[in-house]
């Protein structure tokens, strides 16, 4: 791929790197087809283990759709994939936003499809989008709430107010927030270390997380220990690592 988006492996990792400067990152079709196949070559790669999604320079991770280009979505808006890419689609793997300064409207929608949010402490994230009648359409109505909670969820999507990456990080959409020019770099470490662990149980519990949200816990629960015998040959040989000594310098760290 290449012009406003470019897909590279980094270690473990694939970046995704949304290049729109002069239009702060923000999304067009064509950038919205580049995403998605950017998503399709991440879930493609076997080695690639953890998806970083981000932005090129430090103004701005994504201001949204390009609302000076909206014609360019046309055929999109009904798209199984979403509108701004694959915000319809679930990745089989983790994912992580590393976030500076604007995150805003279809921006937003983007980095709260991902797992876990790096951003710097200059960030702004929000869904200004409510002050000219533009609808959230990539996710944002559903995400948010299952994040932060309905209360907090309500307060940002009514509206329209940005937020600051404290008050960000305080109500829970952020995972954490690091200094100026710091988010990839966190984030790929974050990356690494996640690719570090056994996989096979790893991945099954963020399975049974996502699909579980929302159905009622005894439903829930079954659906958790479906994954039991699927792993259970990876759960004896991580209990005679543990045994052994190996990995034991975490907190938490079962009996």
């Amino acid at each position: 791929m290449t012009d406003t988006v470019l897909y590279e492996r980094v270690g473990a990792a694939a970046v995704l790197t949304i290049d729109r400067q002069e239009r702060r990152n923000a999304v067009d079709g064509r950038t919205a087809e580049r995403l998605l196949a950017g998503f399709h070559a991440f879930e493609a790669d076997d080695d690639a283990r953890v998806l970083v999604v981000t932005g090129a320079g430090e103004v701005s991770f994504c201001a949204g759709a390009d609302l000076k280009a909206i014609e360019s979505f046309a055929g999109r808006l009904d798209s199984p994939a979403g509108p701004f890419g694959f915000t319809r689609l679930t990745p089989s793997k983790p994912t992580i936003a590393a976030i500076s300064g604007w995150c805003l409207a279809g921006g937003l929608e983007l980095a709260l499809w991902c797992d876990l949010r790096i951003a710097t402490q200059d960030s702004r994230l929000g869904f200004p989008e409510r002050r000219w009648g533009v609808p959230l359409i990539d996710g944002g109505t559903q995400r948010l709430p299952r994040i932060v909670g309905l209360g907090r969820a309500l307060d940002l999507i009514l509206t329209g107010r940005i937020v600051d990456s404290a008050e960000a990080l305080a109500m829970g959409m952020l995972t954490e927030v690091v200094p100026a020019g710091r988010h990839l770099e966190r984030a790929l470490e974050m990356a690494q270390g996640l690719a570090g662990f056994p996989q096979e149980t790893m991945l099954a519990d963020r399975r049974a997380a996502i699909a579980g949200l929302g159905l009622p816990l005894e439903d829930g629960l079954a659906l958790e220990a479906q994954a039991g015998p699927m792993v259970f040959a990876d759960a004896i040989a991580g209990a005679a690592r543990f045994a052994g000594g190996e990995g034991r310098g975490g907190a938490g760290a079962g009996a």
